[in-house]
């Protein structure tokens, strides 16, 4: 562990996406939350290298030329291996300088241990911690806007736990609604390439947290991310109001896992937002995810009236099969009847599709496919199915039998087989271009490569028979270190001052930090 004597200013490193088709779409919020706690404390740059091929030499350029003790990186699964990169470099440069992990990866990691724990046994989730207690000095699970504080401190924990409901780090609803904003000036946001009914957007979170147990999805046993909670809709259109006002944006996308997961709490936030365009003259175009066995008329009605014009829906498979073994709580006739909901209310619909849930089967595939072709939504999303930390098709996994470096997952008579993997090393397992899938999950009926081709035979008939066209890909941003002389440039690096604590609970949290200059 670092043991520091003194900060002077802390660093907050956003990595690269590389697994998606534009990584300058949508700002990462979660760190920049954490990052104005931090600047109630001391002065903070970002760097933010979403995009940038070359991110290794701008970390090296910044580390060498800037006196900073204390670097605090956010991961999800897939940025994990360009993670492993920009720590390496900070570690040569700044040895002594302290590394705070935090993020979905670890809070999920460090969920899938205690599972473990609680199962009495030592596996992979186990070693997949070690190796990111190797990696930083301190890791952060859950929220961070508290837990940071304690990262802060001269001697810390090698683990911060910010995931437990009975402790006071966990962030609870009601100090959500009081919570800080993002420090969204720690960003070049003309960088940023997003667009909502043609109008310039931002995101924007008004919940955290899903209360439902899909198979494949992570933080199931992580209460952060499992818990609703709700910024309450004053919360929320204060930031929309403050965001149109500093950036001119009329477009939103609301980066909630669903927005109808409480029908009381929707329509108060829908209501706010029609009253706030009113109240500045103004018309905003929105976009978010709802939950489809929740969507009803009234909300699909209060939706466009605020200025939604298209929603998300995670539908995953047209095989009622599929539904049911993943445990979506939702049929295909609920599907089928939300889509007829939003064309009644002229709200596109974007569908969001995976193959490679257990006992998934050429059959089952074609059923996507004659289901999407049915309904024919205006665009959609199908990916190959992902086995990581923090979901029930990884958490509850067994070592196969024979099979090396196989793990098994079962339900209902079901099996879904993937490949253990090195998540440090590996990222492709997440998403992809069209035509550059991997997958590595298989099942009784289908094999890696049979998943892969049906997706993207799918993908392909549906696109052609829908006229649909492909999403097309951002060219990816260049850093010329020779150029600037290592000079970073404003969409890489942004800095803000120490200012005086916020007038909110969460900046008052009593715990001793490190003086500053």
């Amino acid at each position: 562990m670092k043991i520091l004597n003194k900060i002077t200013r802390v660093c907050t490193i956003i990595p690269p996406s590389g697994f998606l088709l534009d990584d300058r779409v949508f700002m990462t919020l979660g760190i920049l939350k954490v990052a104005r706690v931090i600047q109630t404390l001391y002065p903070v740059d970002n760097l933010d290298l979403s995009g940038i091929v070359d991110f290794v030499q701008a970390v090296r350029d910044y580390v060498a030329t800037h006196e900073t003790e204390v670097y605090c990186i956010t991961a999800t699964t897939p940025q994990l291996p360009p993670v492993v990169q920009i720590i390496s470099a900070i570690r040569e440069l700044a040895p002594n300088a302290r590394i705070i992990l935090g993020g979905p990866h670890v809070t999920l990691s460090h969920a899938a241990q205690l599972g473990e724990q609680k199962r009495g046994v030592v596996s992979r989730a186990h070693v997949a911690l070690d190796e990111l207690q190797k990696l930083a000095d301190v890791l952060v699970a859950g929220d961070g806007e508290k837990t940071i504080k304690l990262a802060l401190q001269e001697s810390p924990d090698r683990l911060i736990n910010g995931d437990d409901p009975k402790t006071d780090l966990f962030l609870t609803e009601e100090e959500l609604k009081n919570d800080v904003w993002p420090l969204r000036e720690l960003l070049d946001a003309k960088s940023y390439r997003y667009f909502v009914d043609g109008l310039p957007a931002l995101s924007i979170v008004s919940q955290l947290g899903c209360p439902f147990g899909c198979g494949f999805c992570g933080g199931r046993r992580s209460p952060s991310l499992r818990r609703k909670r709700s910024r309450g809709a004053a919360n929320v259109v204060l930031e929309m109001e403050h965001m149109y006002r500093t950036y001119g944006n009329r477009g939103f996308m609301f980066y909630d896992d669903e927005l109808n997961v409480d029908k009381q709490q929707i329509g108060e936030l829908m209501r706010a937002i029609i009253d706030l365009q009113k109240r500045l003259g103004v018309q905003f175009r929105l976009r978010g995810f709802v939950k489809s066995q929740l969507f009803t008329d009234e909300q699909a009605a209060l939706m466009y009236e605020a200025g939604f014009r298209i929603v998300l829906i995670g539908f995953e498979s047209g095989s009622d099969l599929m539904l049911k073994l993943m445990n979506k709580q939702a049929t295909r006739a609920d599907n089928t009847r939300c889509m007829e909901i939003a064309a009644r209310h002229g709200l596109k619909v974007k569908a969001l599709m995976s193959l490679g849930h257990p006992g998934e089967s050429k059959d089952t595939a074609m059923e996507t496919r004659d289901w999407l072709l049915q309904v024919k939504p205006n665009d959609f999303d199908i990916t190959v199915i992902t086995v990581y930390p923090g979901t029930p098709y990884h958490d509850d996994s067994v070592p196969h039998p024979t099979l090396e470096n196989i793990w098994v997952y079962e339900t209902k008579g079901y099996k879904l087989y993937s490949k253990g993997l090195n998540f440090q090393e590996t990222a492709n397992f997440y998403k992809g271009h069209p035509g550059e899938y991997s997958a590595y999950v298989f099942t009784d009926f289908l094999q890696p490569k049979d998943i892969v081709q049906l997706r993207d035979s799918i993908e392909a008939e549906v696109r052609d028979k829908l006229g649909i066209l492909y999403p097309t890909s951002a060219a990816a941003l260049r850093y010329e270190h020779s150029m600037g002389q290592g000079r970073l440039p404003p969409h890489i690096l942004q800095s803000a001052d120490k200012v005086q604590p916020l007038p909110l609970p969460i900046s008052r949290l009593s715990l001793p930090v490190l003086s500053g200059t």
